[in-house]
């Protein structure tokens, strides 16, 4: 049987013990259905988890277990694709180690976020996450940062590998992948492809062009594939 978990938020956790939110209370008692004494593991999202006793309204925390550090870390920033695509992205992207996701407007997003509607979608995007990281065993949730311009999507700390998916560049993505660097962040357009000017401002951001391999993906297979591409070559997978 696989291991039961629950997610419960740093802020939500005090001492020895963790208070589950509605949410989560609702699926300890009526998903789970479990009683008082159930043996469950709680993790915070941000790299530690604690086996715990469920007390029928709370959780009793034993000791902490912190995560290894992952072998690599690595940020995608994704054009809004339609429909619930993004869903699928941020999903996948979890199980996969992805660290960061940054949603971004391209010119031919046929999706338009912006205000209101931008903050509650990256809300549905963060339960996602958390859902997909306590499915997989991971104990830290990846940040996931509300839409916005190609501005943000290139911001990366210093240190960082840049690479933006291009189908005509020259080198694979292997060519510029460095094991030891502080992180890997990788620019993924949308369905029709980058305009020429976003490509230029992702090169004067210091973003290498890249190429997944000889066939045209879809956007939302583009992003998970060179997440998975990344780990392989970077991280831990594989």
């Amino acid at each position: 049987m696989s291991r039961r978990r629950i997610h419960v938020p740093a802020s939500r956790l005090d001492g020895t013990v963790a208070r589950p939110d509605a949410a989560a209370l609702h699926h300890l008692q009526h998903v789970l259905r479990l009683g008082p004494g159930a043996e469950v593991e709680v993790f915070d999202g941000e790299g530690n988890a604690w086996d715990a006793s469920f007390t029928g309204s709370e959780l009793r925390l034993g000791a902490r277990r912190p995560a290894p550090a992952p072998a690599a870390v690595v940020w995608i920033a994704f054009a809004l694709p339609r429909g619930e695509k993004a869903d699928w992205v941020v999903q996948k992207a979890t199980e996969l180690g992805v660290a960061r996701l940054v949603p971004w407007q391209a010119e031919r997003s046929v999706v338009r976020l912006e205000g209101r509607r931008a903050a509650e979608r990256a809300e549905r995007w963060r339960r996602i996450a958390a859902e997909a990281a306590r499915q997989c065993g991971r104990s830290e949730v990846p940040e996931v940062a509300e839409p916005g311009p190609l501005e943000g999507a290139l911001r990366v700390p210093d240190g960082f590998e840049r690479l933006v998916l291009h189908a005509g560049a020259g080198e694979g993505i292997a060519a510029r992948v460095r094991r030891g660097a502080a992180g890997h962040a990788a620019l993924v357009g949308p369905e029709g492809g980058l305009t020429d000017g976003e490509l230029e401002a992702a090169r004067a951001a210091g973003f290498a062009p890249v190429a997944v391999g000889p066939r045209v993906l879809r956007a939302e297979t583009a992003a998970v594939a060179v997440a998975a591409l990344l780990q392989h070559l970077a991280g831990d997978l594989g």
